[in-house]
């Protein structure tokens, strides 16, 4: 069956497709169930990507960028469902969270993990309003994703470790700037040129 890909992201009477909805599958039900899954697994494997931070109790992982893709390609509805998982799973004991760990409530960095599901939904729904289909569209998603991650990330770190807020940024969100802008610029060429591939074919 073949799916029309919308040419422009301001044409509100084209389709609110997501890169997973050209994916092919025998039903959608199916086609969803293994995304939520392979969303979630792709954020376990790039949290394994994961250098300790100096002074910091939050690593420098690949998880954020894991999430804000997950998010743009599956949309709100299933990127939700795949992070809820991850965090479920590995609250399960699945080792799957940064450098093989499994959750604990006590955890300074559980902010960040509620804050993942909150992303991807986040960025899933501006996805579907094609927010991922221009460089500048999918900087500014990828931005605004990241502040709802540390929104939620350090206003726990600093419940956690009973720290004002100024020493909460300084240990869960300045260290991180230049990685994440890196991982903006990327996803910022990655998915527009994905996009317009398609657009082409």
């Amino acid at each position: 069956m073949a799916v029309a890909v919308p040419t422009s992201a301001t044409d509100i009477s084209a389709p609110r497709l997501v890169l997973a909805d050209l994916l092919p599958g025998r039903t959608a039900w199916t086609r969803s169930l293994a995304l939520v899954l392979g969303g979630a697994v792709l954020t376990g494997l790039a949290a394994q990507v994961s250098v300790p931070a100096p002074g910091s109790p939050v690593p420098v992982t690949g998880q954020t960028f894991a999430v804000l893709l997950v998010g743009a390609a599956l949309g709100l509805r299933r990127a939700a469902a795949s992070m809820a998982l991850y965090l479920a799973a590995g609250f399960a004991g699945v080792p799957w969270f940064a450098g093989g760990a499994t959750g604990s409530i006590h955890a300074p960095t559980l902010g960040y993990l509620i804050g993942f599901v909150l992303a991807g939904a986040f960025v899933g729904r501006c996805s579907e309003f094609g927010a991922d289909r221009s460089p500048w569209k999918t900087a500014l998603t990828m931005v605004a994703g990241n502040v709802v991650i540390y929104a939620v990330g350090v206003t726990y770190l600093a419940f956690s470790l009973h720290v004002t807020a100024r020493v909460a940024i300084s240990l869960g969100l300045t260290p991180f700037l230049l990685g994440d802008a890196l991982k903006i610029a990327l996803a910022s060429g990655l998915l527009p040129g994905i996009w317009r591939l398609l657009g082409r074919r």
